[in-house]
């Protein structure tokens, strides 16, 4: 009597040398019990000692447990004594290694089974294509194409896709489109595999090309090209299709879809199908959704309606991850609301939840905007000591910005200079705001010796020093720096404004533009603000124009600054009472934060913008931000 491994009993008895099959004593429950190397290797030597044939052993079994404990070789040795060559049990072996921990093993056993003159089929193919996606092994995959080519199965539309699929991850995309090309066959797994692989790339005009052939659409194709548009910064084309998926497909967006289409709703300030797209995810089930739920509270908060995203945030209640709190918090600090954005950290340690490194970005960024240095000092410092966060550039970032908007700007730079890793030109760019802001010449002069070196073709570095020349009455050397970024070729970047009506459709301004179609009627508007603001003692700020021209046409330029073209736009063409929500590539200037304030008062409107740091939340003759700084 044999004691198992696995708690049984087997009885031992003499072999049937005449017969492969497993001897009474082993019952097919029995052979299939091993679960460990060291379980299999007693059973193995059991069977040595009773002289019955190794073929009795579960191949499959065997590969996968050997492929678990990493014992490929003990495996290879019992494949090459077993006298079962047939191509389904071998099959069955190369899957379980294949979808294994270690799928290299099943390449071993592969040229192992073509040593042993087993023909492979066609599901033999496609374990070791899974093997070598897995491992991005495009050497063998070329192989093992030549090997499918060789076999007659050119033809199988799933090997052809496994393969093209594989060349696409391994960034060989000229193959992969060669493949394509001469596909006898293609589904939508075909266009889809293509299409995901250029979107990988950033190539979104080809993966549009082939978005527009395509003979047939699943939701993952509509889904593929909004949600590459986003990743590629194309919001207003990933909403385009969004439009296009409801109107034309009749299919309908899943999860995925929602939290693409919701991502370039943040991007575009598009509140209006925001709410549609929130609404169609609670119809559809997707109200529990964690991921869905963290979209929209960021969708929320970068549309300026912070109380929609507190709404579901609260509704999240046990079930909330450190995306949410982190979401939440960085919301509160880009809308200038610091004390709310800490106060929803200490509940957030009540909670539980260990914060991440986005949440200290939200939190240092909260500090810099208003104006909290100790307070950011301290998070600073506990994100290592009490988390073991390592700073990453962001939030050297945040903490240069914070000091120099302080008034430290001597403090930041040698914290610049003490930083362990090497300093952007974003870490410059903050030092070089605070050094216009404090008038520190000087230092702004070498912030901007690196930024050259760092960021040599970014005209707002150079604007900005021109500007700091300009208010300390140097005009040579704001001619100088004018000379110098023609001289290299930087070129300043327009101003833009964009605006999303309800329908999603995207309206964008530049200063001074006249080419939209409802210019006269904007320009109209914007003349009538103009009587009623300058009887509520607005004046035009026309010391930020920065140019040798006559007063009379300074003020004709500030009049056309983006924002004020698109703010007059959205009081023509949105209801009474609606909030105005506009984007901006560049910071809000000084005049516009003042005109803004009185627009809302006039208008009863409120009026949010996000510019490049910050939501200005206007209402009532007030904005949210506080102080313009």
């Amino acid at each position: 009597m044999l004691t198992s491994a696995f708690g049984l009993h087997m009885t031992t008895l003499p072999p049937d040398t005449n017969s492969p099959a497993a001897p009474k004593s082993y019952t097919p429950h029995l052979l299939h019990k091993f679960d460990s190397p060291a379980e299999l290797k007693q059973l193995h030597a059991h069977l040595i000692k009773t002289n019955a044939s190794i073929s009795v052993l579960p191949l499959p079994k065997v590969a996968s447990v050997c492929s678990r404990g990493r014992c490929f070789p003990y495996a290879q040795h019992i494949f090459a004594r077993s006298d079962n060559h047939d191509t389904s049990v071998w099959n069955s072996c190369l899957r379980a290694l294949a979808e294994g921990d270690h799928p290299i093993d099943a390449v071993s056993l592969f040229y192992q089974m073509r040593t042993s003159d087993v023909l492979p089929d066609a599901f033999t193919c496609s374990f070791l294509l899974k093997a070598c996606v897995s491992l991005l092994d495009i050497a063998n995959g070329k192989i093992l194409h030549g090997v499918v080519e060789k076999l007659g199965f050119g033809s199988n539309l799933f090997l052809q896709n496994m393969i093209l699929n594989l060349y696409g991850l391994c960034g060989e995309m000229a193959d992969a489109m060669l493949l394509f090309d001469k596909m006898p066959q293609r589904d939508v797994v075909t266009w889809n595999t293509v299409i995901t692989q250029m979107l990988k790339r950033g190539d979104i005009e080809g993966a549009s090309r082939l978005f527009s052939r395509m003979p047939e659409r699943n939701i993952r194709s509509w889904t593929l090209m909004i949600s590459g548009c986003v990743q590629c910064g194309k919001p207003k084309e990933a909403i385009d299709y969004f439009l296009k998926l409801e109107e034309e497909s009749g299919l309908r967006p899943n999860q995925v879809t929602v939290v693409s289409v919701l991502a370039a709703c943040a991007d575009l300030c598009a509140l209006d199908l925001g709410k549609r797209v929130h609404e169609y995810s609670n119809r559809s089930g997707f109200k529990t959704n964690v991921l869905v739920c963290n979209t929209l509270i960021d969708m929320y908060a970068k549309c300026g309606s912070l109380e929609e995203a507190s709404r579901v945030f609260d509704e999240m209640e046990g079930k909330r991850t450190v995306f949410s709190w982190s979401a939440m918090i960085v919301g509160l600090a880009a809308h200038g609301r610091a004390q709310e954005a800490l106060s929803l950290f200490s509940s957030m340690l009540q909670d539980g939840t260990e914060p991440n490194g986005v949440t200290f970005v939200g939190l240092l960024h909260a500090c810099a905007h208003m104006g909290l240095v100790d307070e950011g000092r301290a998070f600073f410092t506990s994100m290592t000591r009490d988390y073991g966060i390592t700073p990453g550039i962001e939030h050297y970032g945040c903490m240069v910005d914070l000091l120099s908007r302080a008034g430290l700007v001597k403090e930041a730079y040698e914290f610049i200079m003490e930083m362990p890793i090497k300093p952007n030109g974003i870490i410059w760019g903050a030092l070089l705001g605070g050094c216009r802001l404090h008038k520190d010449i000087k230092l702004a002069e070498q912030a901007i010796q690196h930024l050259s070196v760092l960021d040599p073709l970014n005209d707002g570095y150079y604007i900005v020093l021109s500007n700091i020349y300009a208010e300390a009455g140097r005009w040579e050397d704001v001619t100088r720096v004018r000379k110098l970024m023609k001289a290299r070729g930087v070129k300043k970047t327009s101003g833009w404004s964009k605006i999303t009506l309800g329908g999603g459709i995207v309206h964008e301004f530049v200063a001074g533009d006249e080419s939209h179609p409802q210019a006269e009627g904007i320009f109209r508007k914007w003349d009538e603000l103009a009587v009623e603001m300058k009887l509520r003692g607005y004046v035009p700020n026309t010391s930020l124009v920065l140019l040798d021209i006559e007063e009379e046409q300074k003020v004709k330029f500030i009049y056309r600054h983006s924002e004020k073209l698109a703010v007059s736009f959205g009081l023509l063409n949105t209801p009474a009472g609606t909030t105005i929500r506009i984007i901006k590539n560049l910071r809000v200037c000084e005049d516009c934060h003042s005109a803004l304030k009185l627009i809302a008062a006039i208008s009863g409107r409120e009026i949010v913008v996000r510019d490049r740091n910050r939501f200005h939340c206007f209402k009532d003759g007030c904005c949210s931000c506080g102080d313009y700084w």
